[in-house]
């Protein structure tokens, strides 16, 4: 399967990384009462950051790598792709 790796600003400027398989139906989770615990106090705005082409290993060891960076080097990497896509 085509694992992708996603970032998504959240209503409270924050920045939520993750994975999955089916980026639609994720973000409909999230967006509703099946998501991460992480969006019980915020709700998703926008979908920023979008990388395919993984396994769901690569996919998980990209996540924890994302996920050590701070805001500002999220934020760079953000702006280094320009578009999310889909």
């Amino acid at each position: 399967m085509d694992w992708q790796v996603y970032i998504i600003l959240c209503t409270d400027n924050s920045l939520y990384t993750g994975i999955t398989n089916d980026i639609e139906r994720r973000l409909s989770q999230h967006g509703g009462k099946q998501g991460a615990k992480y969006f019980r106090g915020r709700k998703p705005k926008q979908l920023v950051y979008l990388e395919a082409g993984h396994t769901r290993s690569s996919a998980s060891r990209r996540e924890a790598d994302i996920k050590k960076l701070g805001r500002v080097e999220k934020l760079r990497l953000i702006e280094r792709t320009g578009t999310v896509e889909r």
